[in-house]
């Protein structure tokens, strides 16, 4: 059943192809300055959303039981969609392989063809069908429209500009638990909890991220201060990195913005006048009327 209808959908995305065009079909799939493509995505993101719900609900045993039709009736759909999509990538890329290889182009092929050959499966199908919540991260394909490509592409600057800089954080991070945890595990010792320096680390990790589990907790008096003293470090710690892509944020944002530019005066050659001055300060001559210089052209 499963191959006859992945055959099907292999068949209308043909046709499709042959009726809309490589091209026109190209530019709506892949891009988003027309109406047509838009609207693709935006019901593609719909689709996205309402599959990852489901999957969700499908994994409540009681839902399942009472509403099991449903689901997989709704699976068959979103499945036969999404490797509709798939398919129509491949059939109007000019690059297919390179499509194919791509980061989306493996989520795409694995949220969408391995469910649909699942789908009449036992056991396995169950298994195979976890790879359906990897439909959520197609999502971030859809955001390049608009607004969104830009701000994407600022906090993409701003990490890999301050990569160096959380990864001296991580390596100061892991050698701070690692002291830390062995530090405890000294102190402690059994009567906590602390069996391990791992169990140690662990403890570490969930104080000074200020989680706080409890299910290890110090139990002498020196090691209650040393716990309050980590935990106050946690505090303080958590802002480092917060702060670091803050900063890189704000350096990205200022690069993009455009130069300012200052009108020059074309009568007596005054430049320093405000960005929005209309007369030259000096002469007085309409600075409109004499046309408007940049300094960085002078």
């Amino acid at each position: 059943m499963s191959i006859l209808l992945l055959a099907g959908v292999v068949a209308l995305a043909l046709l499709l192809r042959r009726a809309v065009g490589r091209q026109r079909l190209e530019r709506i799939i892949f891009q988003s300055d027309t109406t047509a493509g838009r609207r693709f995505d935006l019901v593609l993101l719909v689709a996205i959303c309402l599959s990852v719900l489901v999957v969700v609900l499908e994994s409540d045993p009681q839902l399942i039981w009472s509403h099991g039709p449903l689901f997989s009736s709704l699976e068959v759909a979103f499945s036969v969609l999404f490797s509709l999509e798939y398919l129509l990538r491949l059939l109007c890329s000019e690059q297919p392989l390179l499509y194919a290889r791509s980061f989306f182009g493996v989520v795409d092929l694995l949220s969408s063809i391995p469910p649909l050959l699942g789908l009449s499966a036992t056991g396995g199908g169950r298994l195979l069908g976890v790879v359906r919540i990897l439909r959520l991260l197609r999502v971030f394909r859809i955001l390049k429209l608009g607004s969104y490509l830009q701000e994407a592409s600022l906090l993409r600057q701003a990490l890999i500009a301050s990569r160096r800089k959380i990864l001296v954080f991580l390596l100061t991070m892991v050698t701070l638990v690692v002291i830390i945890g062995t530090l405890m595990y000294v102190i402690e010792g059994d009567a906590g909890g602390f069996r391990s320096i791992p169990i140690g680390i662990y403890w570490a990790v969930v104080t000074i991220t200020t989680v706080g589990y409890g299910d290890v907790a110090p139990v002498t008096p020196l090691g209650r201060v040393a716990a309050s003293a980590v935990m106050l470090l946690g505090y303080s710690i958590i802002a480092v990195p917060t702060g670091i892509i803050t900063a890189e944020l704000g350096q990205a944002r200022r690069a993009q913005r455009p130069p300012q530019t200052k009108p020059i005066c074309g009568i007596c050659g005054e430049a320093h006048h405000h960005g929005r001055a209309r007369h030259c300060h000096q002469c007085g001559a309409p600075l409109q009327q004499v046309g408007l210089q940049s300094q960085s052209e002078c």
